[in-house]
């Protein structure tokens, strides 16, 4: 029997590394071909990853760029639509709810190849968000759907999608296990920004709904100066670019840095004593890790590091942010909630049976 092909479609920092795992299990049986949008280009987002995870080159790179989202969303479209052409797949595979996300499952659907979504059921409940969209539309159109929690599968059933539907964990827990053992024999990256564990807080913030709001990035500059603690801060272009334009004064507590690789990333969150991120995978790691996150939205797709008492959710209100800080430690274990680190391999055994059996 032929091999199948599928091809993954990827573009954002956070899909490199949920596509490693997932390319690791599927290797010995399938023929993937890796595209890469474009949508994150520059090195410290994109090269890097590849370079340091170990994960091979991308077949194709569409070379994308940025823009707005309809402009990027329509050009993706465009070279999407010839790539699969000529490759004619059995599956096209897609991560999480980027841009990229939305333009490969549209492009499948429009082709009728079938679409298998990692990452599938979360929700937000707030269509302000361009990735809620995404999310939504994606679960809609996929022939499989690989939710990574109890809830993601409860939020497809609410919304009539139980065809399909597996709860195979998080592939970002299958990274995080293979990449901190990586990680912890690196160049120590605390000594080398001159750090003392749990002598610092960590930020990351991207969501346009913060940097492109000057009143929201104000507020949220304000609260990083009032906490008593130095504040890492490696900056994310967009949010860089909304900085600098916006000439928004930064305390002398906050140290500005330029993205910092995923490995490092991994152990400046471990031993961090707080995280302040609007990223939904940053979240999710601080969970693993058993680091306090206090999540700068008033909402969030992963609700069950909340309800487990290690996420808070402040907004961007600078007293909100400084009482967290200053009073919330969670204690307690925190439940197993993102499966048991193999959910590449059950993503694997489910294509298998799926494609073989002709029913994704």
């Amino acid at each position: 029997m032929a091999v199948k092909t599928i091809v993954s479609v990827i573009g954002a920092r956070p899909q490199f590394i949920k596509a490693a795992p997932v390319s690791r299990a599927l290797a010995p049986v399938f023929k993937e071909v890796l595209i890469h949008t474009g949508q994150h280009y520059d090195f410290s987002m994109s090269d890097l990853f590849f370079e340091e995870l170990g994960i091979r080159p991308p077949d194709l790179n569409l070379g994308i760029g940025s823009g707005s989202h309809g402009e990027q969303t329509g050009r993706m479209l465009i070279e999407l639509e010839n790539a699969l052409t000529t490759l004619k797949p059995d599956c096209v595979m897609v991560y999480g709810d980027t841009n990229s996300t939305l333009a490969g499952a549209l492009t499948a659907a429009k082709m009728q190849i079938p679409i298998a979504h990692v990452e599938a059921g979360l929700r937000s409940y707030n269509r302000d968000m361009p990735e809620e969209i995404n999310r939504v539309v994606c679960d809609h159109l996929s022939a499989l759907l690989f939710c990574p929690t109890v809830n993601a599968v409860k939020n497809l059933a609410s919304e009539g999608i139980s065809k399909g539907v597996h709860n195979v964990g998080d592939v970002m827990y299958d990274a995080m296990r293979y990449d901190l053992t990586i990680a912890r024999k690196q160049p120590n990256v605390l000594k080398r920004l001159g750090l003392v564990k749990y002598q610092y807080a960590m930020v990351t913030f991207h969501r346009a709904g913060n940097t492109d709001n000057v009143d929201r990035m104000m507020a949220i500059m304000h609260a990083l100066g009032q906490l008593k603690t130095t504040v890492m801060f490696p900056v994310h272009p967009r949010t860089k670019r909304t900085l600098t334009e916006s000439n928004l004064p930064v305390s002398p507590n906050v140290r500005m840095i330029e993205p910092v690789g995923h490995l490092d990333m991994l152990i400046l969150e471990e031993n961090a004593n707080c995280i302040l991120t609007d990223s939904g995978g940053i979240q999710k790691e601080a969970y693993l890790l058993g680091t306090r996150c206090i999540t700068l939205r008033e909402e969030t797709e992963w609700v069950e590091t909340v309800t487990a008492g290690w996420n808070k959710l402040t907004g961007v209100s600078p007293d909100a942010i400084r009482t967290a800080f200053e009073t919330w430690f969670p204690a307690g274990e925190r439940p197993a909630l993102y499966g048991d680190g193999h959910a590449a391999e059950k993503i694997r055994e489910v294509l298998l049976t799926s494609l073989l059996q002709g029913t994704a």
